[in-house]
């Protein structure tokens, strides 16, 4: 439950979590501390920087969507847990709790399992939908379809600096995860 609440983070303004299940709060606030910690990360705003001029304040979602990327592509060095495995189970998490996803979640979540989104990211084809998918929903005013390009250019550089950079959040996270855990 506690990948849900962190799934669903985003959707969960102020003290909202206090509506869920104690361990799905508890996974809302730890995405809450990742976000800071990732935001305020030197490496973070380095890949960030790279892509700010053409993509202005969109470059921060951009990098969390590239950091996916490369996250898919080398999970088997943080997992062993086959990525197959670990998303199939995620979707059957979802389905079994559809009822407590927010409304926005649940919209997607049909279109999510049926594309097998989170599997797709291990592949620049998937990264490609997902930033279209993306500059859909901006109606084309933040162009982040085009930041394959720089996805591509600058491969080595953003890979070197997702590694670097989630060493240190795979630290943070689980410290913060046995802290709030023990509140």
């Amino acid at each position: 439950m506690i990948t849900i609440g962190n799934f669903i983070a985003d959707g969960i303004k102020g003290k909202k979590y206090n509506d869920y299940p104690k361990d799905i709060q508890t996974g809302i606030l730890l995405h809450r501390q990742i976000d800071t910690f990732t935001d305020a990360h030197p490496t973070v705003r380095k890949s960030t920087k790279r892509l700010h001029k053409n993509y202005g304040h969109y470059s921060g979602v951009i990098v969390d969507i590239l950091y996916d990327h490369y996250l898919a592509k080398n999970w088997s060095k943080y997992s062993d847990v086959p990525l197959a495995k670990y998303v199939d189970d995620f979707y059957t998490i979802l389905e079994d709790n559809f009822e407590i996803l927010p409304t926005r979640i649940q919209k997607i979540t049909p279109y999510l399992l049926k594309d097998n989104w989170l599997l797709s990211y291990a592949t620049i084809e998937g990264i490609t939908k997902v930033l279209e998918g993306m500059n859909k929903r901006t109606q084309n005013r933040s162009k982040m379809n085009l930041a394959v390009n720089e996805l591509e250019e600058f491969y080595q550089e953003f890979e070197a600096e997702f590694t670097s950079f989630f060493d240190e959040l795979n630290e943070f996270s689980n410290k913060t995860l046995v802290a709030l855990q023990s509140k």
